[in-house]
């Protein structure tokens, strides 16, 4: 086949290889390896192997020059990242011919990070979406080759759902990147406006902190709908007990009407959290 490249395909975990490996093999490409995160949660190596067709290796680095002098065994023409904990630098970048292909679930350069669709939802954006584009040695800061937003955010939010069509999202955009790395697009360099960057969300978002405004706290609650803490809401005293809240309202209605900096805020779902502070103090 023409064009047909050699592809190393990096992510974490079985399902992650099953994404990236079904447009390239749609494509006509050969992946050659698969290089995993195995230490993320819940990530089992028989697992991950169950999923490899034969003749594409397993890869387990555990360090980025171990990573560079694994990739140049395989002379790759390209490497195609998705959900990888590592920033991965030019000894890594510059190994396959084309180079390193990130898929990034928010519209770039807005959420650069590594919990884009969180902090989407934490920022009250309307909606989200995926981008493709080249890797460099920054975090999401590469040259575009494809976009495509549309993924709303509504307010009654399941995380699952939203998760469901990223992912989709990414399988078809990866298709069409695929066809434009194959000439060597060089892609688009991602502007400054709206350009943001933003970390990992930790125990400090888990509190609710009532002289924030209400759309903020109204934000957060939405947030933890996609699992982040081992509690399932922002912790907050709700009718004089430690609770974790589930829902939130901006209109009047019924619930738990609770006092922001701006106005009030009803709760309408929480659950006793009675072990806050031995929750907080290993945070």
């Amino acid at each position: 086949m023409q064009n047909r490249l050699r592809i190393v395909l990096i992510s974490s975990g079985a399902a992650g290889f099953a994404d990236l490996q079904a447009p390239c093999a749609e494509a006509g490409h050969e992946t050659v390896a698969y290089v995993c995160a195995a230490s993320a949660a819940g990530t089992k190596v028989s697992d991950v192997l169950s999923q490899l067709p034969p003749g594409v290796d397993l890869l387990l680095p555990r360090s980025t020059t171990g990573l560079a002098r694994a990739l140049s065994g395989y002379r790759p023409d390209l490497v195609v990242c998705n959900g990888f904990p590592w920033r991965l630098p030019a000894e890594v970048l510059s190994v396959p011919r084309l180079g390193v292909l990130n898929i990034h679930p928010s519209l770039l350069p807005r959420h650069r990070g590594p919990m884009p669709i969180h902090w989407a939802v934490r920022n009250g954006d309307p909606e989200t979406g995926v981008t493709i584009h080249w890797m460099d040695e920054s975090f999401d800061t590469g040259r575009i080759l494809v976009q495509r937003g549309g993924v709303v955010l509504p307010d009654e939010m399941d995380g699952d759902s939203v998760y469901a069509e990223i992912q989709a999202l990414s399988r078809e955009l990866l298709a069409e990147a695929l066809e434009l790395a194959v000439t060597g697009h060089a892609g688009t360099p991602q502007g400054r406006e709206g350009a943001s960057y933003e970390s990992m969300m930790g125990p400090q978002n888990a509190v609710i902190d009532w002289s924030a405004s209400r759309r903020d706290v109204h934000h957060l609650v939405r947030t933890f709908r996609f699992g982040l803490f081992p509690v399932p809401g922002p912790l907050a005293v709700v009718d004089g007990r430690w609770a974790a809240v589930l829902r939130s309202r901006i209109e009047p209605g019924a619930g738990v009407r609770m006092e922001c900096a701006d106005g009030p805020l009803w709760i309408v779902e929480s659950v006793p959290v009675p072990g806050r502070d031995a929750w907080l103090s290993e945070g």
